[in-house]
């Protein structure tokens, strides 16, 4: 007796098919999932049970009979390891509305204040009436343990290959499976074209790279709306939208997030954030002629780009080949840009060029200095100075110093530790990183850190403070002794540069 299943892909939001195409959407493999590109997966003989069947609701026939059964398999139950971004995004765009998982648990790590919270209804959806909680990264054997559960999913950045194979043995030595989540399951695609920055390592010089970016495309007469990779450190809102400094205490911004934001918002533009990106292109698509990705870590963008931008660090040579996921971003970039090449050794510029004709040949390769300058560099020659430097760059993005560092040893200003003087999270920082130099990690995570930082700003005995951080800190913090502001801004060596690869990519929009 013919025993045709005809699926109905409620997962991918597809309508039944009937039983012909079933039939040969088994045979043949079918298309990508909800959000991803045109490049849609292919499911195979060996994935069907696991990719389909599984989740979808099938419809037997039997000698004309039509019975329906929920899903031939119970649903499968996953923890997604994650850091407050990346997790939340997978989560959003695959697993919310997906009746073949149960996401059990969010692990957290890297961002202090996450774990032991709750990821709420109103963003986890429908099927999660009670949300889903977040737990500390290290109880993860026990949370398998506990949930039965059948498959964990990593999903955060900026982690050296070893550290991801360690993850992954812990899953697995648990009973569990463990996957890495790419693109064609991740990606949004956007109704407006997408240029995306990224970079292979943390601190490699994305924030200027998208200023310049966004500067070419004004100069070519486009309208660009800046979409940033999460960061929740604050409120979790589905959608965050920042045209002006007062947005930045309308949604309760962090120095980590003011960092990212104000610059932009300095230059005039809009910047948008927040967790549900789906919902924040679509605003974005409204005001914009041309999105851009503003990427965070090394992670890899979540809306499909049109034109893929990807920085490697000239100060790091080889990291673009260690670290996952930046390697990802490397192979897959039109553009690489080499930055710092004005601070590196020129066999680490050049180990970079090989590496990427190695590994992405087709690719645009341009090189670029980060131009470090002072608002008053007389003010710090010879001064007794404590340098604040980006905090992400100090801590997982693994640089013992950053810009500030730069400028005052350039005007051989004296510059202490500040070991002895930091309390708090800060001290446990510098515990959790012992690789960081003598520069004070910006880190604004919560209204306690930032408190934390401003009383180890204070302790210091110092003539001057060196503030290298993207955003200045006098207009948030108290600071109670003077201050010099260093700034960062990217600058093209020779040609293809940035408005040369633009200039082309716009011209073909027509």
């Amino acid at each position: 007796m013919y025993l045709p299943i005809v699926l109905s892909r409620l997962v991918h939001g597809e309508s039944r098919m009937q039983a012909p195409a079933a039939d040969k959407a088994l045979r043949a493999g079918t298309g990508a999932p909800s959000g991803a590109g045109a490049r849609g997966p292919r499911i195979h003989h060996n994935t069907i049970e696991k990719e389909v069947l599984v989740p979808a609701l099938a419809t037997l026939y039997i000698g004309g009979e039509v019975a329906t059964s929920r899903a031939l398999m119970s649903e499968k139950k996953v923890i997604i390891m994650g850091a407050a971004g990346r997790d939340f995004h997978n989560h959003n765009v695959f697993f919310r509305n997906n009746p073949a998982y149960r996401v059990v648990a969010f692990t957290a790590t890297q961002i202090p204040g996450i774990a032991n919270r709750r990821y709420p209804t109103a963003l986890a959806g429908k099927r999660y009436p009670k949300g889903i909680p977040i737990l500390p990264e290290e109880q993860l054997p026990q949370l398998i343990r506990k949930h039965g559960v059948d498959l964990v999913v990593l999903a955060y950045s900026d982690l050296a290959y070893p550290d991801v194979m360690h993850k992954a043995s812990v899953a697995l030595a648990e009973g569990a499976d463990f996957w890495l989540m790419g693109p064609q399951s991740t990606m949004l695609k956007s109704k407006k074209p997408v240029v995306a920055v990224t970079g292979v390592r943390t601190g490699v010089g994305k924030s200027p790279t998208t200023r310049r970016v966004a500067e070419v495309l004004h100069k070519l007469g486009k309208k660009v709306v800046m979409v940033r990779h999460p960061m929740p450190y604050g409120p979790w809102e589905p959608v965050q939208r920042f045209a002006t400094m007062d947005d930045l205490k309308l949604h309760h911004s962090t120095i980590e997030e003011m960092e990212e934001y104000a610059p932009i918002i300095a230059s005039g533009d809009v910047v948008y954030a927040g967790v549900d990106y789906e919902q924040i292109l679509r605003q974005a698509e409204k005001e914009a002629d041309i999105v851009i990705w503003d990427g965070g870590n090394n992670d890899i963008p979540f809306y499909q780009p049109d034109l893929h931008i990807a920085i490697a660090d000239a100060k790091r040579a080889g990291h673009e080949l260690a670290y996952y996921p930046g390697e990802v971003n490397f192979r897959a970039a039109d553009v690489v840009v080499v930055s710092k090449v004005n601070s590196a050794r020129p066999g680490d510029v050049q180990t970079i060029e090989r590496n990427a004709q190695a590994a992405n040949p087709d690719a645009t390769l341009i090189k670029a200095e980060l131009a470090v300058t002072a608002d008053d560099p007389e003010a710090l020659r010879g001064k007794k100075v404590l340098v604040v430097d980006d905090g992400p760059t100090l801590t997982h993005g693994g640089m013992p110093t950053g810009a500030g560092t730069i400028a005052a040893e350039g005007l051989a200003s004296l510059i202490i530790d500040p070991r002895p003087y930091a309390v708090g999270g800060i001290k446990q920082a510098y515990r959790q990183y012992p690789h960081i130099g003598a520069a004070l990690p910006a880190l604004g995570y919560s209204r306690q850190e930032m408190n934390e930082l401003q009383s180890t700003i204070n302790a210091a005995p110092v003539d001057l403070v060196v503030i290298g951080t993207p955003v200045d800190l006098r207009r948030f913090l108290k600071i109670n002794k003077p201050a010099v502001r260093v700034r960062y801004e990217l600058r093209e060596v020779g040609h293809p540069n940035l408005e040369d690869v633009l200039r082309t990519f716009v011209r073909k929009l027509k």
